[in-house]
């Protein structure tokens, strides 16, 4: 195999960061997308940041994005898009989530589930990288929406994802012994909720263990190592959404 490109990121952890939240598609949100940008960084500040530590201030963003800030970014769809979501990077090295609001909405689903799933995402593994040895050896992905993507709760009357609390991700906890993600629905480490999912490293490869209704068409059957979203970047930085102009790039 040839060696892979090696991406330089440029995020710094510790660091509160500004995301650009833009609009790029031409499909109806559902929602003004005011309103999902308030609602979003209410999201944050008073339901996720208090647990995870993860502030950020979100700011509506048109034409270029300020090199140092990290994305949101809507778009219609995108040909190689498996599923609703997903993180990147935009042309500067920094965290970019994408958001396919037709695949959303054609899925029967939020669009701003789909962004508060990736903002809360982004937010803890910023660089898709992390993770927690679960039971058996598994190694867990630390994704905070994937295992409870199906439950929601209202943020001043709009959707948003329900997320997991760092106790998931600590197998020494006794069932039922503290809690395990925002809604209380999860009773102990490392449960998947119908309608989740979450990635895994066993084996030595990556799969997809519980598949949502959202992927199970594409994530029944084992990834090969190099394939998997976990161990390589869908776009080289340059070339984000085909086009560096739409992301800010210089």
């Amino acid at each position: 195999m040839p060696p892979q490109p090696i991406h330089a990121r440029a995020f710094d952890q510790g660091q509160t960061p500004t995301i650009s939240c833009v609009n790029l598609s031409e499909t109806d949100l559902g929602v003004s997308f005011d309103d999902l940008v308030r609602a979003l960084q209410k999201f944050v500040d008073e339901h996720f940041a208090p647990v995870w530590h993860t502030p950020c201030k979100l700011v509506k963003t048109t034409g270029r994005i300020p090199k140092l800030n990290w994305a949101i970014v809507f778009v219609d769809t995108k040909k190689d898009a498996q599923d609703e979501g997903w993180h990147d990077l935009t042309p500067h090295g920094l965290p970019l989530s994408m958001v396919f609001v037709k695949t959303t909405l054609d899925g029967g689903d939020s669009v701003s589930v789909t962004a508060s799933h990736e903002l809360a995402e982004m937010l803890v593994d910023p660089g898709v990288q992390m993770g927690a040895q679960g039971p058996r050896g598994v190694w867990y992905a630390y994704e905070t929406a994937d295992a409870v993507e199906a439950d929601e709760f209202l943020v001043d009357g709009i959707a948003m994802t329900d997320f997991v609390y760092p106790a998931w991700f600590e197998g020494f906890h006794k069932p039922k012994s503290t809690k395990f993600d925002h809604l209380g629905k999860c009773t102990r480490p490392f449960e998947i909720r119908k309608g989740g999912y979450m990635s895994v490293f066993h084996g030595g490869r990556w799969k997809e263990k519980g598949p949502s209704r959202t992927r199970r068409k594409d994530f029944t059957t084992s990834f090969k190592k190099s394939e998997h979203h976990r161990a390589r970047f869908r776009s080289d930085p340059r070339e984000a959404l085909n086009s560096k102009k739409s992301l800010g790039g210089s």
